[in-house]
């Protein structure tokens, strides 16, 4: 995304810059402590890149620093040739030119977390780039006192040893690997593992699998969480209680799949999903993170898993409308478990004084034909919301800030909401308050009505039965129900608001649409019992784990929406 590349080119252009500023103060002038303090600036702003760009090459910048601070270290002793600040120089040398290299290997072996288990080695190697950014720093500091070189030697071959150490434990699982598997291998045999969950996905992604975790547990069987990228292995780890494995590799992944799995659990389409499908001993699940009428929720890439859960009859027709053409019998309908905390109100509230309204604008999307956000117009949708005297909960999508309009656009939304706030004492809350401190099952109880982009965000909102408001963004005009079939039990909002305050009475006063929603939401969410509403997806998860349980062969002769619907998760 657009905001990703300008934080990228500025954390560039300012390690690169203040690399080369430092060497030139430390080598053609004699401004030695500024050209080392600037060193440190450039080694901050070097660590800092690292975090924006992971697999960042500095080496340039590195070898640059490294040259500046020995020569400021020089002329700060005074003493001619020092043996033992060049040999430091050749130390430095050997790691600036290792260090990548390691980490790069490192970054090929498998980890895991929540396991009787220590991956240190690959731990280490990922933290050696900051171990030498972290040394010149001393180095420098060392330099600017000035120390005697033998500091900066000692320092210097102290990261060597751990270099060293890396090296050969990673030559060794490499050129001479357990023949029962590594530890990672052997503590999952241990644990016997029924299923795993298989996650690859963009940063900020998280959220698609940790909605799914709490009724993953409920299953009761021992399980796996299988990662394809390193940045999601903390927080998913924070997030249960299973066995966590990052596996970078095909190879890694020859490694987890442990002989007891059965099962997989997909919950999107990301292209590394093949990786898994491929082992044809199991059965691959997708579950999806959400239901909504936008175009990847028909996604044809489903057909490669053998069965896919979906919330309700509607997510069937869903690929049937947009011609995707899969076998009836790979869908089982399971509901929405996440929806069984919401609150739902039986009978309509018309008149409320001061109603609570969740907003929810969706992201802008990978491509323009699936960009339902609503930010560039919502100033004046707020603007009428506060007129009305409701209390406005904004919960913006995790990806807003990647596209810097979007951001713009948001940050513009939040000050509007702390002005009303000051001035009138209503409690909207936004940002972290909205977002990160309450689920979204919170938002929707508080709220009295909704509205949203066209986003998984309605479906679970349906489940309380009240009202809510869909933003068409697009082109559609008439053919804007016809497309995306949740709105026609909602109310369709403009994109140039000029029907506005004629939506919001309906959601806050008239609501003339009340009881089509039931329909709606049968169709949407299934119909299970609200007591026990969970228990279709929990049952139908079992039933994949049975011993000698397969999916029926799929007729290529039954399209996705014809012939019979399953209606029930033992469909």
């Amino acid at each position: 995304m657009r905001g990703d590349l300008v934080r990228k080119l500025m954390a560039r252009c300012l390690t690169t810059g203040l690399a080369v500023v430092a060497f030139l103060a430390v080598a053609l002038t004699g401004a030695t402590g500024w050209g080392l303090a600037l060193a440190v600036a450039a080694l901050a702003a070097a660590a800092a890149e690292r975090r924006v760009r992971q697999n960042a090459d500095i080496t340039a910048e590195t070898v640059l620093l490294a040259a500046g601070i020995l020569v400021g270290y020089a002329r700060r002793l005074d003493s001619g040739f020092d043996p033992v600040l060049a040999l430091t120089g050749m130390v430095l040398l050997g790691l600036v030119l290792l260090v990548g290299p390691l980490r790069d290997a490192g970054n090929l072996e498998i980890r895991a977390a929540n396991l009787p288990i220590r991956t240190w080695t690959p731990l280490v190697a990922a933290r050696l780039d900051g171990a030498l950014l972290a040394l010149l720093a001393v180095i420098a500091v060392a330099a600017a006192r000035p120390l005697p070189a033998v500091v900066a030697l000692a320092a210097a071959l102290l990261v060597a040893g751990a270099c060293g150490a890396v090296g050969l434990d990673l030559a060794r699982r490499r050129f001479r690997p357990s023949a029962g598997g590594g530890p990672v291998t052997r503590a999952l045999r241990a644990h016997q593992p029924e299923f795993l969950l298989y996650f690859s996905a963009p940063p900020g992604s998280e959220y698609q699998v940790t909605m799914w975790l709490p009724y993953l547990e409920r299953v009761g069987r021992p399980f796996l969480v299988l990662l394809r990228e390193p940045e999601f292995l903390p927080t998913i780890t924070a997030a249960t209680s299973a066995p966590v494995v990052y596996c970078p590799t095909l190879r890694a992944m020859d490694e987890a799949l442990v002989p007891s799995l059965r099962v997989a659990f997909y919950v999107n389409h990301g292209a590394k999903n093949s990786h898994c499908v491929r082992f044809t001993q199991l059965t691959h699940v997708q579950l999806h993170h959400g239901d909504s009428d936008k175009a990847p929720s028909a996604n044809p890439v489903s057909a490669i898993f053998d069965r896919i859960f979906v919330a309700g009859p509607a997510a069937i027709e869903r690929y049937a409308r947009a011609g995707v053409e899969i076998p009836a019998e790979k869908f089982v309908v399971v509901g929405r478990p996440q929806v069984e905390s919401i609150e739902v109100r039986p009978e309509p509230a018309r008149g409320l004084a001061n109603p609570t309204v969740l907003y929810t604008p969706t992201w802008t999307g990978h491509h323009a034909d699936a960009n339902y956000c609503s930010l560039p117009v919502a100033e004046t949708l707020l603007r009428r919301l506060l007129d009305r005297g409701a209390t406005v909960i904004l919960r913006a999508h995790p990806y807003t800030a990647q596209n810097p309009a979007s951001a713009r656009h948001l940050a513009r939304l939040t000050e509007l909401l702390a002005a009303d706030r000051a001035r009138t004492g209503r409690a909207h809350l936004w940002g972290a308050a909205a977002g990160r401190e309450l689920t979204l099952t919170d938002c929707v109880n508080r709220a009295d009505a909704l509205v949203s982009d066209v986003s998984g965000v309605i479906s679970d909102f349906l489940y309380s039965g009240k009202p809510y408001a869909v933003t068409d963004m697009g082109v559609d005009g008439d053919d804007f129900v016809a497309r995306f079939p949740l709105a026609a039990s909602g109310y369709v909002l403009r994109r140039d608001m000029s029907n506005v305050d004629d939506v919001l009475t309906r959601i806050l006063d008239t609501d003339p649409l009340a009881p089509a929603r039931w329909e709606t939401r049968r169709r949407y969410l299934g119909d299970f019992p609200a007591a026990s509403y969970a228990d279709g997806f929990l049952e139908a998860a079992r039933r994949e784990l049975q011993p000698g349980w397969h999916a029926p062969a799929p007729r290529a002769s039954a399209p996705a929406g014809r012939g019979t619907s399953p209606l029930s998760p033992t469909a």
